[in-house]
């Protein structure tokens, strides 16, 4: 499954079912562009198991408050639709997939 880029209009209909990790992340923001391919591996890795959506939180300033997102790159593990884990910063591949498969 491709990684999907979400909008505070979207969001809800794409995260409401299943395991998903969600992205907050900006273009301007060097951890999130560093984290980008760890996030398409693990799209290959799990993408069966684990849907990944990015939210850029400058054009989507009302889903990141909603989480409270205050530094970025911020991502959420969500179980249909309701937060199970977090982590903030830059995360190995093998980190992420360790705290997905708790979840799956």
């Amino acid at each position: 499954m491709a990684i999907t880029n979400v909008t505070d209009q979207t969001f809800s209909n794409e995260t409401n079912e299943g395991v998903v990790l969600v992205d907050f992340w900006a273009p301007w923001c060097g951890p999130c562009k560093m984290i980008a391919p760890v996030l398409e591996e693990l799209d290959t890795d799990m993408g069966d198991k684990v849907k990944i959506v990015k939210v850029d939180v400058d054009e989507n300033q009302e889903t990141a408050g909603k989480f409270g997102v205050m530094s970025i790159p911020t991502l959420l593990v969500l179980k249909d639709g309701e937060v199970v884990d977090k982590a903030v910063g830059y995360q190995p591949k093998e980190a992420l997939a360790e705290v997905l498969n708790k979840h799956v």
